[in-house]
């Protein structure tokens, strides 16, 4: 019995000391390092390497779109036609468009909101829809149709077989445009005439995928857009004195330019300095237009694309510039704004920060496949669309450079690699913003860099440091959350900010340039054109990087922990300099990092020591020896301050402490 009673002291002394040590610290290697995290198994369509599996598909939506714009009534009327094809491994016995502009009917649930209640225009719209029909088996129907806040729902008379069934769809709609840019689209008044930026001004077809079926989320404002990818033919009418720039190629320039504005564009293909194609002096003149009455129709074309979107005045400025390519394909950049944005501190660079930004782009990560890249000033803030980005007229010198070049970084992110902003609107933001940082450094050597994120986080210098008080905030959601249940005060702070500042910290400090750089490529040439998932991504990263980053996922990205490393002790062996020291650190709280430590010797000499994360496996504290054969004076953990450690007075170790 008594051989009994200290076998069990025995077994608590050394299974429940560890238990304790960790309860300390407040870190737990189990749950930091748990290998039931992302079990999530393969399939055909995806691979456990995050890849796309042999039997993945995307069903395809091309798009014939042709409108009118009343510049008098401030409305768009119009048609569209769908041709949608099934190529999913399951028979569609309905299908669902979105209705986006119904965000501003006054029931719509996106009114309750508080981003729209703040709205003071309270601007009421919406579709109108007067007709919809559809093409199944060679037969036109009136379709059964309903609408649910911004969802039409199509109910079918025939299915849509798997594999190739095809469905095509005829809308006939009309809508009010929204005032001031409100709703990411709209119109405002100018010196010389209005200016209007429209976007989400067609039923468009939701998303069938293999992970959700039919993607429903609403559209409340915050979460942005899932699309598919088609072919867009689309035609545009407007009063004759107005000039129109739109997401692809002009089909018919010789109808809506003058010889002498063609003749310009044709220079300015070929140019790397911005040509104007009309100039201030030249704004509304009569001689800027083919015609002198009437209307005029601007027919564009857009291949591969989730959408198309395009601006409209007879207020513009319009400039343009060549875009070299790595392929050496042709691309153009344009910039259209009103008298009032012109200046060569102002719009006037526009061309060149959207020209270079593209080439920046293409260069580091993939290469931009569109003809070209519009930026429009106008009413809306900043806003993305494939091929054209709109920016708010009054912005200038340094903030025209960040709204331009984060606009059109999103035609990487989410145009190109097609991700669910709706439901992982970090996937764009963040890996938008991330790229930001790196293009502020190489634009004309460094001119408005670093990227700063001042304005959303406390002032300090220093990126690492300034993102604390969000992680130590408890009602700051983890970046792995709906993007309509973030508060809208922590939207750029946590989809952007804390998103981008993660994969810094990945290329800087864990995984290294080389590694990161073709991980991340590695994600984007596998994904470019379809639809990931937020484990694509990261089982993509750990695959190509040859690291399993799981901790770092789940510390940074589903939960919102906090990092305190901290040095414990130092002791001489045998309490001899000349033996070398054991030096103890400890993870005092729930996130881990890989551990630098600079260490200064009493002989002057400084030397860095890099240990993996994987010394926190076991436990929370960690014990190494260091070969010094002199005094140590000092030892600094993180002593580049590149980690967000919210104690930094346990960093410190000095011999005269």
């Amino acid at each position: 019995m008594k051989q009994k009673l200290i076998f069990i002291l025995l077994f608590l002394i050394f299974t429940i000391n560890p238990i304790f040590s960790q309860t300390e610290s407040g870190y737990n290697p189990h749950i930091v390092f748990d290998p039931s995290f992302d079990l999530q198994p393969s399939t055909g369509y995806r691979s456990g390497s995050g890849a796309p599996g042999p039997d993945y598909w995307l069903n395809k939506a091309d798009y014939k779109i042709s409108v009118v714009l009343d510049d008098k009534k401030n409305t768009i009327t119009g048609n569209v036609e769908i041709n949608y094809i099934n190529n999913s491994p399951d028979d569609l016995s309905y299908v669902w468009l979105q209705l986006d502009q119904n965000r501003f009917n006054q029931n719509s649930r996106g009114a309750f909101t508080p981003s729209y209640q703040k709205n003071a225009a309270k601007f009421i719209g919406g579709f109108k829809i007067s007709s919809v029909k559809i093409k199944s088996n060679g037969n036109i129907y009136d379709a059964d149709y309903i609408i649910t806040d911004t969802r039409m729902q199509i109910r079918l008379p025939n299915i849509i077989k798997s594999r190739g069934g095809i469905l095509n769809i005829y809308i006939s709609y009309s809508y009010n445009i929204p005032p001031k840019g409100i709703g990411r689209s709209g119109f405002m008044e100018s010196k010389n005439g209005n200016i209007y930026e429209i976007a989400q001004w067609y039923p468009r077809m939701a998303v069938y995928d293999e992970l959700k079926g039919w993607n429903n989320l609403p559209f409340l404002g915050t979460g942005e857009f899932y699309l598919d990818y088609g072919n867009f033919d689309y035609k545009i009418t407007v009063p004759w004195y107005m000039i129109v720039a739109g997401s692809g190629e002009l089909l018919n320039a010789e109808d809506v330019l003058t010889k002498n504005e063609i003749e310009r564009l044709n220079r300015a293909k070929q140019s790397d300095s911005t040509i104007f194609i009309i100039d201030s002096i030249e704004i509304a003149q009569i001689k800027t237009r083919p015609v002198k009455t009437g209307n005029l129709t601007w027919h564009f074309s857009m291949e591969n694309s989730r959408d198309v979107s395009w601006s409209a005045s007879k207020a513009f400025i319009w400039d343009a510039a060549k875009i070299n390519l790595p392929s050496k394909k042709k691309c153009l950049a344009m910039s259209v704004y009103p008298i009032e944005s012109a200046g060569k501190n102002a719009w006037g660079r526009s061309t060149e920060y959207l020209k270079r930004s593209v080439e920046i782009y293409s260069e580091n990560w993939y290469e931009y496949p569109y003809p070209v890249a519009v930026n429009s000033a106008g009413p809306v803030g900043g806003m993305e669309y494939p091929g054209i980005i709109f920016c708010h007229w009054s912005v200038k010198s340094q903030i025209l450079w960040r709204i331009t070049t984060h606009e059109i970084g999103h035609n990487w992110f989410p145009m190109i690699v097609g991700s669910n902003e709706r439901e992982n609107a970090w996937m764009d933001e963040g890996f938008n913003t991330f790229i930001n940082i790196y293009a502020a450094d190489e634009f004309n050597h460094g001119e408005y860099a670093p990227k700063r994120d001042n304005e959303y986080a406390p002032k300090g210098g220093n990126p690492a440091q300034e993102i604390i008080p969000l992680l130590t905030n408890p009602e700051v959601p983890p970046i792995i959350s709906y993007a309509d249940a973030i508060p809208n005060k922590y939207v750029h702070p946590v989809e952007y900010y804390k998103t981008a500042l993660g994969l810094v910290m990945l290329r800087e400090n864990i995984l290294g340039h080389e590694r990161f750089d073709y991980a991340f490529k590695t994600y984007i040439n596998r994904w470019a054109f379809k639809h990931p998932s937020s484990h694509d991504f990261f089982r993509t990263m750990n695959d190509a990087s040859g690291d399993n980053l799981n901790w770092f996922w789940k510390e940074w990205f589903y939960k919102n922990w906090t990092l305190d490393q901290s040095i414990d002790d130092v002791k001489y062996i045998d309490g001899d300099t000349l033996k070398g020291a054991v030096i103890t650190i400890i993870n005092n709280d729930k996130m881990v990092m890989p551990v630098t430590l600079m260490i200064k010797e009493s002989n002057g000499k400084n030397k860095r020591v890099n240990l993996p994360v994987e010394i926190w496996e076991e436990s929370g504290t960690y014990k190494f020896k260091y070969n010094s054969t002199v005094m140590i004076d000092s030892i600094i953990i993180d002593p580049d301050k590149n980690l967000p450690d919210i104690n930094r007075d346990n960093n410190i170790w000095t011999s005269k402490k």
